[in-house]
């Protein structure tokens, strides 16, 4: 085996990434009668107990997160199996046309949840923190639902996959 000496190749960079395998998430909440949100596949769990605290990263060029990220409230929705196109419909540049026909909840705080998702975590702003062309994002969680009959969406290979299932 050899290593290839890192050069500021960002193709080669996304897609050596990319055969890391992840769960997608939507970010989103209703925001003085708007739905705002945006899809990550940079999303880390039990970053801390106590606060229980979750973690992405965004990029700095995002126009989505500035408005997130004054909600009072944030829905994660850990996208289901079946949401491949969910979530490209969430990614999507046409902010109008995001959430449409999409089977939505909306929390008492404005967070906004997609139904047919195993996870879904309400919570709220907690830090952020610089890392070159992306901001980490600490949010902290407020409240929790699970389904465990229906298993996540994984990112994997620059495409978005199901899990096998065991016999």
């Amino acid at each position: 085996m050899a290593l290839t000496p890192y050069s500021p190749d960002s193709q080669l960079l996304r897609t050596t990434f990319s055969y890391f395998p992840s769960g997608v998430v939507a970010l989103a909440a209703e925001i003085d009668g708007v739905r705002e949100g945006l899809v990550a596949s940079s999303f880390t769990v039990g970053v801390s107990a106590e606060p229980p605290l979750v973690l992405f990263s965004v990029q700095n060029t995002s126009t989505t997160w500035p408005t997130l990220k004054k909600a009072g409230r944030i829905g994660i929705s850990v996208l289901g199996e079946t949401h491949g196109q969910t979530a490209r419909q969430i990614a999507a540049k046409d902010k109008a046309t995001r959430f449409e026909n999409l089977e939505l909840e909306t929390s008492e705080g404005g967070a906004l949840f997609v139904h047919g998702s195993p996870v879904w975590l309400e919570t709220k702003a907690y830090t952020e923190y610089p890392a070159g062309d992306h901001t980490l994002i600490l949010l902290e969680v407020t409240g929790i639902f699970t389904d465990s009959e229906i298993d996540p969406l994984v990112f994997h290979g620059s495409a978005f996959k199901q899990l096998l299932k065991s016999a």
